[in-house]
């Protein structure tokens, strides 16, 4: 009988070091980074310069519970084939908020997705389309940010 019980706490002990490892491996969501080339930001506004390529970028937190959800938009294959026409840049917000505080031209709320021209111009006529919180996403319908994503390769070069 104490060999049983042992085994009973060791497979406890396992379930819960595995729950809390898949906790902490999710915290921020799951972004794809298998499917989708994220960059940061630096080596992605010289990658779009040079590239000529519009840029998508993302603001997170770790701790989002919104973020955690919009990361999950981006195992759409749709949008995974989508963002190899862009640079996808994402940021936690909480490790570079100089960073943060730069791009926030309606608040600093999160998640946050930007599109930029290949040249870093803020697309501010690319958003979602409501009154406030227009850089906050539909975060459980990924035609919403593809709709933006589209209408930013829709729209004509710059010179």
């Amino acid at each position: 009988m104490p060999i049983l019980r042992q085994l009973r706490s060791v497979v406890a002990a396992t379930a819960i070091l595995v729950a809390l490892l898949a906790t902490t491996a999710m915290a921020g969501g799951d972004w794809n980074d298998a499917g989708i080339a994220w960059k940061p930001f630096e080596q992605g506004l010289a990658e779009a310069k040079s590239a000529g390529k519009p840029v998508m970028l993302v603001f997170y937190t770790e701790w989002c519970p919104h973020c955690t959800n919009y990361s999950r938009l981006f195992h759409d294959p749709k949008l995974v084939e989508l963002s190899k026409k862009f640079v996808m840049i994402r940021i936690d917000k909480d490790k570079d908020p100089a960073l943060s505080g730069r791009y926030a031209p309606d608040g600093e709320y999160i998640p946050r997705t930007f599109f930029l021209r290949p040249d870093g111009t803020l697309l501010t006529e690319v958003t979602e389309q409501r009154d406030q919180y227009k850089y906050f996403y539909n975060e459980s319908d990924s035609g919403s940010v593809m709709r933006s994503m589209n209408a930013v390769l829709a729209m004509p070069a710059q010179s």
